[in-house]
C-alpha cells in the first residue's frame, strides 16, 4: 500500500503554537521532508524539534529549493522533489512535509502538493496557525472586524503605485476584487516578507493616513514589536511582517 504525502503547518515561529494535529503526525510518520538542505538549517525543522523531539530519530528528506523567479529552474527543482517523495510514498512510507505557517498560504508544499496528487497519490494537508494571525495576536490588535477587508500581499510582488493596485478581498463574505485606494476599502493590509521593502512600505502606507505596524521574528530568536510608523527601520530580516490599518474615524 502507498504511503500518504502530507503538508504540515507549524505556525510561525513559536513552538507552542503548533497544533496537536500537527504533533500527533510528524510522530506517527517514518519521513520527514523539509525545506532546505540540512534539517538545522530548516527553521519548520527547528519549530517542528522543540515541540516533538523525536523528529531527530525520523528519516529525513531535504528539499532543496533555489531562491530565485527563473521558473525553469523552479520547476526542474519540484520536479526532483516530488520524484524522491513518490519513490518513499511507492514503498509505503508516508511523507509529512513541514513549512512554516500555514500549509495553504504562499507555501512551497503547494507546488508539490499538487503534481503529486495528479499523479493519484493520496494526499492530506494539515493546516498551521499563519504568521499574520499570529503577529496580530502578538500586537493584541484584530485583523478584521464587521465589514472590514482583510488583503494578504507578498512584499516581494507589491506593484507600482502600490496601493493603488488590485488585490482580492477577503471578509465576512468572499469578495469580489477591491481597489486598496477605492473610498469603499475599510480594512487591514498585511505584507508578508516586507524586510527589504520596509521604508517603501512604510512611506507608501503613512500617505495613505493608516496605521502601521510590523513584527519581525514573531514567535523566533529576535523578535521584535513596532506599533508605530516612527519606530519601523528601513529594513529588516526575511520573517518581517507589515500590518496597515485603516485609521478610525476617531483619528481622523
Amino acid at each position: 500500500m502507498r504511503g500518504c504525502f502530507y503538508g504540515v503547518g507549524v505556525g510561525p515561529g513559536d513552538p507552542e503554537l503548533m497544533t496537536l494535529k500537527a504533533v500527533r503526525i510528524i510522530r506517527e510518520v517514518p519521513v520527514i521532508a523539509y525545506p532546505g538542505g540540512q534539517p538545522m538549517d530548516s527553521t519548520a525543522w527547528k519549530i517542528a524539534a522543540a515541540s516533538v523531539p523525536e523528529i531527530r530519530d525520523k528519516e529525513k528528506l531535504g528539499i532543496d529549493v533555489p531562491m530565485t523567479r527563473d521558473a525553469a529552474l523552479l520547476e526542474g527543482a519540484h520536479r526532483r522533489a516530488i520524484r524522491q517523495i513518490e519513490a518513499l510514498l511507492d514503498r509505503g512510507k508516508s511523507v509529512a512535509y513541514i513549512t512554516l505557517g500555514d500549509s495553504t498560504i504562499y507555501s512551497s508544499y503547494s507546488y508539490l502538493q499538487a503534481d503529486i496528487m495528479k499523479d493519484g497519490y493520496r494526499v492530506e494537508t494539515v493546516s498551521g496557525v499563519p504568521s499574520f494571525c499570529a503577529a496580530a495576536a502578538k500586537l493584541n490588535i484584530p485583523l478584521s472586524e464587521w465589514e472590514e477587508e482583510l488583503h494578504i500581499i507578498p512584499a516581494a510582488h507589491v506593484p507600482e503605485g502600490f496601493p493603488s493596485g488590485r488585490g482580492t478581498a477577503i471578509s465576512v463574505e468572499i469578495k469580489k476584487e477591491t481597489d486598496i485606494e477605492s473610498p469603499d476599502f475599510r480594512g487591514t493590509v498585511v505584507c508578508m516578507k516586507s524586510g527589504r521593502k520596509l521604508k517603501e512600505l512604510r512611506e507608501r502606507l503613512t500617505r495613505q493616513n493608516m496605521d502601521l505596524y510590523v513584527v519581525m521574528n514573531c514567535g523566533m530568536e529576535g523578535e521584535m514589536v513596532c506599533c508605530s510608523a516612527d519606530e519601523i527601520p528601513d529594513d529588516a530580516g526575511y520573517f518581517t511582517i507589515l500590518i496597515a490599518k485603516q485609521k478610525s474615524m476617531t483619528h481622523d
